[in-house]
């Protein structure tokens, strides 16, 4: 699917600890939708990125980590192999983690154009876990840390404590909610799937990390 015609350049940027059971062949199944997508017939042939400076698709058997910062010419359809390839991780992922995917208007032209003029850009935060806590565990770490750097410039971190506990009551909250409705087996909202996004605007630099 790859093509240098397609309207965006998607990047992907994420680590993920594996279980230490986790093999090869599990793991290239699990990211079939990604090298697939890219035209390759295997992980090692798709794993470089369409950048040479971007490490592509790493993993560590040693350390069991798996590293993305992978970037692919694509179009929205790209949306439906990041899901597939969030559920096949859950199920290797031995801890929640999170994975940033960025869509680049390949089309636009800051310079060129209009001043009305907005880009196709587009960010989207995924989730992957062994379990709903797990995941909720990381969309519940990244919301404090965006929370507490916003409000720093502000007010002293010491005094941040009652906004912390309230951000953890929410979370324990939905927890809560999805026990009682008995949808333990299914992924929490933003699990697999979008937990934010955002088009137009700033653009964001190409490299994440």
């Amino acid at each position: 699917m790859s093509d240098y015609n397609a309207p965006f350049e998607i990047h992907v940027h994420g680590q993920i600890q594996l279980r230490g059971d986790v093999n090869f062949q599990q793991l290239q199944d699990a990211l079939k939708p990604l090298w697939t997508y890219a035209g390759a017939r295997s992980l090692a042939d798709g794993a470089e990125s369409a950048y040479e400076d971007e490490p592509g698709i790493q993993f560590d058997p040693k350390e069991r980590v798996l590293q993305m910062c992978w970037t692919v010419h694509g179009d929205e359809d790209f949306r439906q192999s990041l899901d597939e390839m969030c559920m096949s991780l859950n199920e290797l992922a031995e801890q929640g983690a999170a994975i940033e995917v960025t869509f680049y208007d390949a089309e636009f032209d800051e310079e060129e154009a209009d001043e009305d003029a907005e880009s196709r850009d587009d960010f989207v935060m995924l989730f992957v876990g062994p379990t709903p806590a797990a995941i909720m565990q990381v969309q519940r770490d990244l919301l404090v840390q965006d929370v507490v750097n916003l409000m720093e410039r502000h007010f002293d971190g010491a005094e941040l404590g009652g906004v912390v506990a309230e951000i953890d009551k929410l979370f324990s909250e939905r927890f809560d909610a999805l026990v009682s409705s008995l949808e333990i087996g299914k992924p929490p909202r933003g699990a697999g799937g979008q937990g934010g996004s955002g088009h137009g605007g700033g653009r964001r630099p190409r490299h994440l990390h």
